[in-house]
């Protein structure tokens, strides 16, 4: 990236902006902008609340609902191989834009993921947004070589953070009109997606929604992290992270801009000790066991929801964040078994239902038509083992004994006969 840009290569992510004085000139220079996305939100959020109820469930493909971010840079044969091993049909890759020398080593990359499905997050840089021209040109060069093989194209990332380049929603709905326009004139069988809006900060997504410009999103991708608010059930101003999901949904559904698809591209917690690899201070970090019981449920929580038609996990290979550490070799964490063991089971699943009663939670799939349950609580509590029901752990090892100690780590359960388990507190 330019000056006064500079990229972080522990945590993968821009280093924050440190001159506050060209911050404050280019948010003063974009007043215009911000004001349309205050009054647009202030229009289309209490809407979107108030029809939310009235969004029906879609059907998801589960088999694609699992993805997983990848650096196709990092450890490759070995990532190639997990990939496999993983048993994930959708993977995530990212290409700079300042770092198109780059293209050539993500096509061969590519080529070696077989039948994989594969998003691929194209990230600005200041040249680019400010070079409508040079954007062009190297968007061209993208799709010309990769669109055959790029199911999904996400244009810009995390638009809502001065550090990544945009200063205001006008800047990003330039950048994404360029590839909409090349997307009509040149390549109409790609599939483009956008705005990348990190966080839970709809006001800048309503005003990517619902706008005057004169593109469309073939779907919507969001960065929606939880992290900093601790376990993925708590609450932020009222909301749960299904109650964001809904909102979100019920607004991509409303908009006259985009087809009604949801995909969460990039999600994670920070893992303690790993510093200066994890992309956060040391305060939002948890342990790796958390780490793996919150990814997990994380995902089932979207599952459940109906309306996310893809997770993608950030990333694979990470010191600071990832299901694997490749500091000294490769070493798995525990999260690495809870992922496969979770695809494993559920990327053909039919979701069934989710019931929640004083933060106990049961969710039930359809899995080549037997019965799969999934606890976990935010207390813990026992449940009896029943004869008519085979209990396995978070990452898929059988659990022995009479009594099953429910907690922060989801426990599955095979029913044997459609009879359902209760459970006591």
């Amino acid at each position: 990236m330019k000056e006064p840009y500079k990229w972080d290569n522990y945590s993968d992510q821009p280093y924050p902006l440190q001159d506050k004085n060209y911050k404050k000139q280019m948010r003063k220079s974009q007043i215009g902008s911000l004001l349309k996305t205050f009054l647009i939100s202030i229009a289309v959020i209490p809407f979107s609340l108030l029809m939310t109820p009235f969004v029906k469930r879609k059907k998801i493909i589960s088999s694609e609902f699992f993805c997983l971010g990848v650096n196709f840079e990092r450890n490759p044969k070995e990532t190639l191989e997990m990939i496999e091993e993983l048993g994930v049909e959708r993977i995530l890759l990212r290409i700079k834009l300042w770092e198109m020398q780059k293209l050539p080593l993500l096509k061969d990359f590519i080529l070696k993921t077989k039948d994989k499905k594969i998003t691929l997050k194209i990230l600005q840089d200041r040249e680019h947004i400010e070079d409508l021209k040079l954007l062009k040109k190297d968007l061209e060069t993208i799709f010309s070589a990769l669109g055959q093989y790029v199911d999904i194209f996400e244009i810009g990332s995390t638009i809502n953070r001065a550090k990544w380049g945009f200063f205001s929603v006008d800047e990003y709905s330039r950048f994404f009109q360029v590839a909409y326009d090349l997307k009509l004139e040149k390549f109409q069988n790609i599939k483009l997606i956008g705005s990348g809006v990190i966080d839970f900060e709809y006001h800048f997504t309503a005003h990517t929604l619902f706008n005057t410009k004169k593109y469309r999103y073939n779907g919507v991708s969001s960065l929606l992290y939880v992290d900093r608010r601790g376990a993925p059930e708590n609450m932020q101003m009222g909301f749960t992270l299904q109650d964001k999901i809904s909102l979100l949904s019920t607004m991509v559904w409303l908009s006259p801009k985009s087809s009604h698809e949801l995909h969460i591209t990039e999600t994670n917690w920070p893992i303690s000790g790993t510093a200066p690899y994890a992309p956060t201070s040391e305060y939002e970090c948890v342990s790796e066991e958390l780490y793996a019981d919150y990814m997990l449920r994380y995902y089932l929580l979207a599952f459940a929801s109906q309306q996310v038609d893809s997770v993608s996990w950030h990333q694979l290979i990470a010191p600071g964040y990832g299901l694997v550490d490749n500091r000294e070799g490769i070493k798995k964490r525990s999260a690495y078994k809870t992922y496969k063991f979770m695809v494993k089971n559920l990327k053909n699943a039919q979701f069934l239902r989710l019931d929640i009663k004083r933060g106990y939670y049961i969710l039930q799939f359809l899995v080549d038509n037997k019965l799969l349950q999934i606890h976990w609580s935010l207390k813990t509590t026992t449940l009896k083992k029943e004869d008519f029901f085979t209990p396995y752990s978070r990452d898929g090892e059988k659990i022995e004994g009479e009594t099953l100690y429910i907690g922060s780590s989801p426990t599955y359960i095979f029913i044997k006969d459609e009879i359902k388990p209760s459970y006591k507190e």
